[in-house]
């Protein structure tokens, strides 16, 4: 009776916040589409912590995790939860981007009033902190609330953190952007099955690495993450897979910003290969650069460790505009082989293409989406704009220049315009890019995805709900698709600080009416959608198109891709310079195998 009542309880809240729609309400869901990776991360720490006691052996440290995409944050709650327990607690808002951060010192106010700790990390504060000459204003304000800062990763110093907080000690800021930790044998990443379920798909997330080689101006990772690969083992990435088998979650997100460039990624293949060749059911989403098929066997590997669907980060078609963001890896005369070679294995491709580079206008985006449309296969192409996202280089550049940058943190979410462009005024620029869906997405262009898709052996109708999933939340959300989700949640007195609450009346009223609204507008858009679907099933036709047509010499006198730019006749030009130094070279291009046409082993990877 005596150890019980002496033993203490310590209660660590973390929680991955969202951020605000233009009307200054929280975006929220009832069921999120991405994974917090960091979340996840810090909560395998925080076990650790938990089981080696770091508070002393008669503290008990109890971890709430919550990701507020499709979780309600009762800041009141947190305080009475805290305050039962005997007063001992924290509040650690994680994965904090620059759109995030106003919510997350939203968050953090009232619990600052309580008395309750709060730190906030995450790339904003680590961006911030790593490119930038002095500490900007809004991170200067949270310190000048009582907020704690954490800059870099908190493999190795969460302890500390802990410790601080339940001494009473914590410092205004924890900085450890010079010294970033290794992974292998770091604390397993894992969130329990209730906070999974709350996404779309049941999937969770890990990184099996960190960092990446390239250069691209408009990145945070490289100056973040850093440059060099930092990874976890296979042993490790083993370890992660099979503790959410176990709880039955089979579906991955591996977050690396490009898993092609870890250094382990042919022994962490081999691995999950074995375990699926044990007859475990292993999915995996995996982010890689579009020279990926040049790496020997990387692409056959992924498809059989589990590799079912690959984002790329393809940004443009115009070498121009890849050559301004100092993108020089991508070779848009690599971008046919490189997207038949994961169709060849039966992944689906995501691709990103970012809008607003110096050389773009209303007319050639237009023009090159016709192009990818026409010539490249790829499955699902979302936009951003061109954001100049505090730790990337290009808003160093700027912020050093004095030029005009967006106040408001809340804006840099890649769909607002957030400096000031070179030929397009910001009206021209933000509509071109809600445009953009509606042009890649179009009746026409849906029935081509579908009609290549039931002709690789995909299922059509899962094909079908994908290509809603990314042009829905941009016309009836207005968010990106990587924000959306299912049903739109949204709370009367969950509005940004600083905005008047709303008379309920008018408040429930609109919200009723907007849910309506959406629903009305949304149902033709599916309807129009099964109308397609029904006609494609229903045509036994063979189908074939240029983007479906394998990689062919002669293909750059031929396809638009090449001469639609001079950066396109330049990069072909180029090449053909370097093939001629080459002594006996293969003709230029290189074909790649056809896409796979067996409905059974394509079915199988969807």
């Amino acid at each position: 009776m005596a150890e019980s009542a002496t033993r203490q309880v310590f209660n660590l809240y973390l929680i991955k916040p969202s951020h605000y729609d233009d009307d200054g309400y929280v975006i929220q869901w009832v069921r999120s589409s991405i994974p917090a990776n960091t979340l996840a991360a810090l909560y395998g720490l925080a076990l650790d912590c938990a089981d080696r006691r770091v508070l002393g052996p008669d503290v008990e440290i109890r971890i709430t995790a919550w990701d507020e995409t499709n979780t309600r944050i009762r800041t009141e709650r947190i305080i009475d939860s805290i305050r039962a327990a005997g007063g001992q607690g924290m509040v650690a808002l994680v994965g904090v981007q620059t759109n995030q951060f106003p919510r997350a010192v939203d968050i953090a106010r009232p619990l600052i009033a309580a008395g309750i700790p709060v730190a906030i990390g995450g790339f904003h504060v680590s961006g911030c902190l790593a490119m930038l000459p002095e500490t900007p204003a809004d991170l200067r304000e949270a310190m000048a609330l009582g907020i704690t800062l954490f800059a870099g990763e908190a493999e190795g110093r969460l302890e500390e953190l802990l410790k601080a907080a339940h001494g009473g000690t914590l410092a205004p800021l924890y900085n450890f952007m010079n010294d970033l930790p290794g992974l292998e044998g770091a604390p397993t990443p894992y969130l329990p099955r209730d906070v999974v379920a709350r996404t779309g798909g049941m999937r969770t997330s890990f990184d099996a690495g960190r960092g990446c080689p390239f250069l691209c101006s408009f990145c945070t990772i490289i100056n973040v993450q850093g440059r060099k690969s930092r990874t976890r083992s296979a042993d490790d990435v083993e370890r992660i897979v099979r503790i959410n088998l176990a709880q039955g979650v089979h579906n991955f997100f591996i977050t690396d910003d490009n898993l092609a460039r870890n250094q382990n990624w042919e022994s962490i293949f081999d691995r999950l290969i074995k375990m699926r060749e044990e007859g475990q059911n292993i999915r995996i989403v995996a982010q890689v650069d579009t020279m990926t098929h040049k790496i020997r066997g990387f692409i056959e590997k992924a498809a059989r460790a589990g590799v079912n669907r690959v984002f790329i980060g393809l940004e443009n078609i115009n070498p121009d505009s890849l050559k301004e963001a100092r993108k020089g890896q991508n070779q848009i005369t690599e971008y046919r082989a490189m997207l038949q070679a994961w169709h060849a294995v039966g992944a689906l491709t995501y691709a990103g293409y970012i809008l607003g580079f110096s050389g773009d206008t209303p007319e050639s985006i237009e023009r090159d989406i016709g192009i990818i449309q026409r010539e490249l296969p790829i499955d699902l192409l979302e936009f951003f704009i061109l954001t100049p996202l505090p730790g990337s280089a290009d808003h160093k550049k700027l912020f050093l220049a004095g030029a005009q940058l967006e106040g408001d943190m809340n804006k840099y979410d890649v769909v607002h315009v957030t400096t000031p462009h070179a030929v397009m005024s910001d009206a021209a620029l933000l509509g071109i890019y809600r445009r953009a869906w509606e042009l890649y997405y179009s009746p026409q262009h849906v029935e081509t995805v579908l009609r290549r898709s039931k002709e690789w052996g995909y299922d059509p109708q899962n094909m079908m709900w994908k290509l809603i999933s990314f042009h829905v939340p941009p016309l009836l959300e207005k968010v990106h698709p990587l924000e959306g989700g299912i049903v739109r949640r949204k709370y009367r007195r969950d509005r940004r600080h600083g905005l008047p609450l709303e008379n309920p009346l008018v408040f429930y009223a609109r919200y009723a009416w907007e849910m309506v609204a959406k629903h009305a507008r949304f149902l033709p858009i599916y309807l129009r959608y099964r109308r397609t679907l029904a006609r494609v099933m229903k045509d036994p036709t063979p189908y074939t198109d240029t983007a479906m047509t394998p990689v062919k010499p002669g293909e750059y006198e031929e396809l638009e891709i090449f001469k639609s730019t001079h950066g396109g006749q330049t990069a072909v030009d180029k090449l053909r310079k370097r093939a001629a130094a080459r002594p006996g070279a293969a003709p230029i291009p290189t074909a790649v195998p056809a896409p796979v046409t067996s409905p059974a082993k394509a079915v199988e990877r969807v």
